[in-house]
């Protein structure tokens, strides 16, 4: 395979994927607020387990 052809099916490739999209239930706000949530959660049980005895 060389590569002209390679790059002529990685961009009938990049094409196609261009029209499928996020699917219609995720919304961003909420999907972001949930992972920016968990991330507050570990840092808060990491502190409790790093404190100085």
């Amino acid at each position: 395979m060389s590569f002209p052809s390679t790059a002529a099916q990685l961009v009938t490739l990049a094409a196609e994927g261009e029209h499928s999209g996020n699917h219609e239930s995720l919304n961003p706000l909420l999907v972001g607020g949930g992972a920016f949530l968990a991330l507050m959660l570990l840092l808060w049980i990491t502190t409790r387990f790093n404190r100085d005895r």
